[in-house]
């Protein structure tokens, strides 16, 4: 699940560890049990601060369809989400050149 928003817009309760895991980008996990919170974009850009949430952070995620699959040619071939055709796939190039900074 993806959503734009401003900084200092979205509060975390609890023990939350963050760290950059690339020149524009930074994961975040549960300080307590490792489980994944978001891949936020950091670099400038049209991307900037757009987070990537878990959709098992929410009660109800059922009903949501995925809009956007990254790394589509690594991903394990047991693999398949249900719509292909209704979102857009990027694969590892199409990733890094749509959010890596621009030299």
């Amino acid at each position: 699940m993806a959503f734009e928003a401003d900084a200092g817009s979205v509060e975390v309760a609890g023990p939350v560890k963050v760290f950059t895991s690339s020149e524009w980008a930074e994961r975040a996990f549960c300080a307590t049990c490792g489980s994944a919170l978001w891949y936020r974009i950091t670099a400038p850009g049209l991307m900037h601060g757009q987070y990537q949430i878990a959709a098992g952070l929410f009660d109800n995620a059922g009903g949501m369809a995925p809009r956007l699959e990254v790394y589509i040619d690594k991903k394990p071939a047991g693999y398949a989400l249900e719509g292909g055709d209704a979102r857009r796939q990027m694969t590892e190039a199409e990733v890094i050149e749509a959010f890596a900074p621009k030299e």
